[in-house]
C-alpha cells in the first residue's frame, strides 16, 4: 500500500514537507513511525521513541495503534506546533 506522509513544525524542518512510502497492509501508525525511523539517520533522530511526537491520520489526531489503510495520509508533528 502505499501512504502519504507529512511532518509538521520542526520535523518538517528536518524532514522536509512530505513524502510517499510503501508499507505493508495492516499498518499501524506506531509501524509507520518504526519504519521511518529505520530508513535513515534523520527520521531516526526527528521520530525518535523518546521524543513527543503526535501522528494523525486523515487529519485527526489518533494512538499509534490506529490501522492505516491505503491512500491515507498520515501526519507528525510535536505536541505544540505554534501559530
Amino acid at each position: 500500500m502505499t501512504i502519504t506522509v507529512r511532518y509538521f513544525a520542526s520535523l518538517r524542518e528536518a524532514l522536509g514537507t512530505d513524502e510517499r512510502i510503501a508499507h505493508h497492509a495492516g499498518a499501524t501508525l506506531g509501524s509507520i513511525r518504526d519504519a521511518l525511523i529505520a530508513s535513515d539517520a534523520a527520521h531516526a533522530e526527528a521520530l525518535a521513541r523518546g521524543r513527543a511526537i503526535r501522528c494523525a491520520l486523515n487529519q485527526q489526531i489518533l494512538p499509534e495503534d490506529t490501522p492505516v489503510k491505503d491512500g491515507s495520509e498520515v501526519a507528525f508533528f510535536p505536541p505544540v506546533t505554534g501559530g
